[in-house]
């Protein structure tokens, strides 16, 4: 048997174990291992680099951005930042068709861009958004979906986990991208916006609402309370963004910095209890401990496609089948998006990265602009059944009292994926929008 024959057949077995319920990780590092093995045919080699691989792969100072940027977004999601955020943004948009849709989305990118984690934004305004939205006459399916259709813009808006994660795994700049991702991030929330209207304007039924005159204006903030209110997370913001653009803090840097003035706030509004504080610890260590084993386990296999001469034979059959840079691209995006329906996003990168990557780079695709990319079409996946890990964030804090359904959900948020595959469609027809500003 071939190395190619090797290669491929991992493929084929791994994708058969994460059908039938193995972790991702779990999956490539076992198949890493007998891939080294059945190519070598030596069973101290394979222990050798599985060793080597677990040392080298997160031992570089970028990886400690990981847990400094999760824990920041827990602290800002226990300080109670999101529900501020959010009143602040109802306030503004309460006289609008779909006003409150449009305040969820404006407060999920102002907290995206502070957060960086799509389950954490999910998790805030399930809580927050969705029962003011119900006791205002929007419909449950409006009020989940778009919940779960903005929490996605915690990806794409700076600081985004999966941005980190992608510079790791192809070797560009954190910064770079992180830059990349505003003018992509900020149209997305416009898109949203517009959409939001729309359907107000011609698919009122879905929406719901009740007019602007049956708001309470009794309950009316004033500019100062609505500045008390946004001023911590715009602080924030400064701190983290501009410290990276400015050139003051590297991102790991900023990571520190970020976590350091989530903690001030949080302890200065109060709202950090010893036993809430443990819990936030507590998260951070696993929700870090699964992205670096994940990123181990995409290191070895890296590794074993290497050595068996896979993205040399792909590369050759490319360009022999005259499919180009373009038709990688657009198959590069369908199999991502396919993936999304079984796998979660940091889990489709690692296992589609290391094989498209040797293959567009010498083509010269600009990997950034890809990156904006891959970013997009996996969030899209986060929306689409039967996995939507935004949806079961969303039904998971709704608790298991509520009527709300799985189905309602996804139907609630199906208009959204399609918001953001067309926003995919435009970076791609239009590279300028992900690199004008790097």
């Amino acid at each position: 048997m071939s190395g190619v024959d090797i290669a491929f057949l991992s493929i084929a077995v791994m994708l058969m174990l994460i059908y039938s319920g193995m972790h991702v990780a779990v999956a490539l590092i076992l198949l890493s291992f007998g891939g080294v093995w059945l190519l070598r045919g030596n069973f101290d080699i394979a222990s050798n680099m599985l060793v080597l691989a677990f040392k080298d792969s997160i031992s570089d100072y970028l990886f400690g951005v990981v847990p400094l940027f999760v824990l920041m977004g827990l602290l800002v999601a226990v300080a109670g930042i999101g529900r501020d955020t959010f009143e602040v943004a109802a306030q503004l948009f309460r006289r609008v068709a779909g006003g409150l849709g449009i305040a969820t989305v404006a407060a999920n990118a102002v907290f995206a861009a502070i957060t960086g984690i799509s389950i954490a934004s999910a998790a805030v305004f399930t809580k927050v958004a969705v029962p003011e939205m119900i006791r205002h006459g929007y419909t449950p399916r409006f009020a989940v979906g778009v919940v779960a259709g903005s929490s996605v813009l915690g990806m794409l808006i700076p600081p985004s986990l999966l941005f980190i994660l992608y510079g790791v795994l192809t070797e560009q700049s954190v910064g770079s991208l992180f830059i990349a991702g505003v003018i992509p991030g900020t149209l997305l929330a416009v898109v949203y916006c517009i959409g939001i209207v729309s359907m107000g304007k011609w698919w009122p039924s879905f929406i719901g609402g009740r007019s602007s005159a049956s708001y309470d204006t009794s309950q009316d903030m004033g500019i100062g309370e609505m500045a008390n209110k946004i001023a911590p997370i715009l602080i924030l913001i400064a701190l983290v963004l501009g410290g990276i653009y400015g050139g003051y803090f590297t991102p790991t840097e900023a990571g520190a910095a970020g976590a350091l003035g989530a903690l001030v706030i949080s302890l200065a509004k109060g709202r950090l209890t010893w036993a809430s504080f443990w819990q936030v610890l507590v998260q951070t260590g696993h929700t870090t401990s699964s992205i670096c084993f994940l990123i181990i386990g995409a290191s070895l296999y890296s590794r074993m496609l290497a050595m068996s001469g896979m993205p040399g034979w792909l590369g050759n059959f490319v360009v022999e089948s005259g499919m180009g840079a373009t038709g990688i691209i657009l198959a590069l995006m369908l199999v991502i998006i396919l993936l999304g329906t079984i796998l979660d996003s940091a889990s489709i990168m690692l296992l589609t990265l290391p094989i498209a990557l040797p293959i567009l780079t010498s083509t010269g695709v600009d990997l950034i602009w890809l990156g904006v990319m891959v970013v997009l079409a996996v969030e899209i996946g986060l929306l689409t059944p039967p996995f939507g890990i935004a949806v079961f964030v969303v039904k998971a804090t709704l608790g298991p009292d509520s009527t709300v359904t799985l189905g309602d959900i996804f139907a609630g948020a199906s208009p959204f994926a399609a918001m953001m595959l067309f926003v995919l469609v435009l970076v791609f027809l239009f590279p300028w929008l992900a690199t004008v500003l790097v």
